[in-house]
């Protein structure tokens, strides 16, 4: 049992559930919906139920490799920022991590061979292929240089949602106009995550800085300085604002109301008391507290996919 607690953290279970609970709303839900809006037929969805599952278990897969390469990676750092939390080094060996880490990357492009094979779309082992690939550059070297790192991670937060439309690319003519909604959900739903994560990324940095420095790092708040840091993520925290607010008021315009009063209630106004936080946070404890609320935030935003049918 207590290997078991041990392996759960070292692959972040609590965000490999947080894929999971994406795609699967992303898939009961605008699926669905974009085939009855669009007059298609469901029956004709290429991403069989079957297929869906398995491109959720690469998707953790991969996931969970890049965490552990990560961690494999940032030992040192780690060791100075929260040497509590230790896993590589302290409870598993580093040998034992790289073999977990090749053993899950493996199953998680094999899959995703076996998907394109059976969709006919090469673009989902090529794009999760880049995806092992970058992960394993970013906790190389990528995740201490300045915004790279950041804009890494953002993106892959962002395929998490787009890989569901790239898989059910190029379906029959008659679906198209379908498949174009579907696109503009994922795009929607992928930008938001792209923004959210990349702020959350930059708060994250801002946590770290003592270990990072130590180790020679040039993130933005080594670079920049924290207060120019806090500026820069409070601008795209605002930047964020004011795109959901635009979406309110278009629900509104619309009648919708049940959404509108969810856009504010759940995202927005945590928002804005997350942006009050950010200026006001001045230790890794400070920011850390505001790490979580924004990843409330991320979840709150993905939880919104329930109210389209209103």
């Amino acid at each position: 049992m207590k290997f078991a607690a041990i392996f759960l953290r070292l692959i972040r279970w609590p965000n490999l559930l947080f894929i999971i609970i994406t795609q699967v709303l992303f898939y009961r839900i605008f699926f669905p919906f974009v085939y009855l809006v669009s007059g298609g037929d469901f029956a004709g969805v290429k991403l069989k139920t079957e297929l869906f599952y398995l491109l959720v278990v690469a998707s953790i897969m991969i996931a969970a490799a890049g965490y552990i390469i990560n961690d494999y990676f940032d030992i040192q750092i780690d060791n100075i920022n929260r040497p509590g939390s230790l896993i590589i080094g302290n409870s598993i060996t580093p040998k034992v991590a790289l073999v977990l880490y090749s053993l899950f990357s493996v199953i998680g492009l094999l899959l995703s061979g076996y998907l394109s094979k059976q969709l006919q779309n090469a673009y989902i082992l090529f794009f999760n292929f880049i995806s092992v690939l970058v992960l394993l550059l970013y906790s190389y070297t990528f995740k201490r240089k300045l915004l790279i790192g950041n804009l890494i991670i953002s993106a892959l937060t962002a395929w998490v949602i787009l890989v569901l439309a790239v898989a059910e690319s190029g379906f029959s003519e008659s679906n198209h106009t379908g498949w174009g909604l579907l696109l503009k959900f994922s795009m929607l739903y992928g930008g938001f995550a792209f923004i959210i994560s990349f702020i959350r990324e930059i708060v994250k940095d801002m946590e770290d800085i003592n270990g990072d420095k130590a180790m020679g790092c040039t993130t933005m708040p080594i670079v920049w300085g924290i207060p120019h840091t806090k500026i820069f993520a409070g601008i795209w925290m605002i930047v964020l604002i004011l795109t959901i607010s635009a979406g309110v008021v278009y629900l509104l315009r619309d009648g919708k109301w049940i959404g509108s009063f969810y856009g504010v209630i759940f995202i927005m106004v945590p928002l804005i008391i997350a942006l009050r936080k950010l200026l006001k946070a001045i230790n890794p404890k400070d920011f850390h507290n505001l790490s979580t609320m924004i990843k409330v935030i991320m979840l709150t935003g993905i939880l919104s996919m329930l109210f389209i049918w209103f």
